[in-house]
């Protein structure tokens, strides 16, 4: 037995490369717990992400929770097999108050997808992320890619506006809002307008879809932009009739194109910047937990000021 955090053995990064749903689910949990053995599967990853040129589409999914953005992601993953496309999901769950694992809701409504080797789907925890995104996600989200997926889904935890670290993860964001639920309102309100690529108003079956879609519009023209400014395609589905997963699927298409490569391989840069922050803030915070001795009882006795503690910690760093 590989003895924890060691290097994986080649046949585990063999068998990743050759497009092994097991070695891949193994190498997720290597990077999900942050253990040197991923390394090498992350390089490998890399690697065919970048000779291939980003082939993958990385498509995030937020919105607030009620929303249906599971029930929509599900929608999406069988229209798109429909299509050919081989998917892959990664679904950050909220963490457990017990165990800090992930409550597998996501997983469970996507269960009728399990036999179908042309679809991946993992639950993940969000570790208390306020943006959504635990720093190993990341990590998690480039070996989906680099598995020769066609999609890559990442579908957030959905804590409104905080939630924005998904437009630094993806290709593509789409926002799932919901008529009559205070929604529309909400989301003129800086940060998640503003990251969106897409929006589906789901539950369009509902009273008020119109009067949201309305209203979405009219705070899209009050923004700054100009002919060049990509407008977020505004489109109604209920995904729990799967409608409307077509023109979702062409609107993000349509933003792919827009884009261009030049625009794309912005994107991936940023990506890569918010994957490296992320990992030394996770880094730093786990230094100062195991250094800060009497530091916050200090603070707390009024003998340092908390910038006093916190440059001593990072002295010590």
């Amino acid at each position: 037995m590989t003895p924890a955090g060691s290097p994986p053995p080649g046949d585990l990064l063999a068998r990743y490369r050759a497009g092994d749903l097991r070695a891949l689910a193994r190498a997720v949990t290597l990077a999900e717990a942050g253990l040197p053995g991923a390394r090498p599967l992350l390089r490998a990853a890399r690697e065919r992400t970048a000779r291939q040129g980003g082939r993958a589409v990385v498509l995030g999914v937020t919105g607030s929770p009620g929303s249906g953005k599971s029930t929509l992601t599900d929608a999406l993953i069988a229209t798109l097999r429909a299509r050919g496309q081989r998917v892959a999901v990664l679904a950050v769950d909220p963490s457990s108050p017990y165990s800090g694992g992930a409550i597998l809701g996501d997983r469970i409504r996507m269960l009728r997808h399990h036999a179908d080797s042309g679809v991946f789907v993992r639950s993940l925890a969000s570790r208390g992320a306020l943006g959504g995104l635990s720093a190993r996600t990341m990590s998690v989200l480039a070996l989906l890619e680099g598995a020769g997926f066609d999609w890559v889904i990442l579908e957030t935890v959905g804590v409104g506006q905080s939630e924005v670290d998904v437009a630094a993860a993806c290709d593509h964001t789409l926002l799932v809002l919901t008529p009559a639920g205070g929604d529309g309102v909400q989301a003129f309100k800086a940060g998640i307008m503003e990251i969106a690529d897409v929006i589906a108003v789901n539950k369009a079956d509902l009273p008020g879809a119109e009067r949201t879609v309305r209203e979405l519009m009219a705070a899209q023209g009050l923004g700054a932009h100009d002919e060049h400014t990509w407008m977020a395609p505004i489109r109604r589905t209920v995904a729990a009739r799967a409608e409307g997963t077509d023109t979702l699927i062409e609107a993000v298409e349509a933003h792919r194109a827009h884009l261009g490569e030049a625009g794309l391989l912005a994107r991936r840069e940023a990506r890569a910047e918010f994957e490296v922050r992320s990992l030394v803030q996770e880094r730093l915070l786990r230094l100062a937990r195991e250094r800060s001795g009497d530091l916050y009882a200090r603070v707390a006795r009024g003998e340092l000021s908390a910038d006093e503690a916190a440059d001593t910690l990072l002295e010590q760093s």
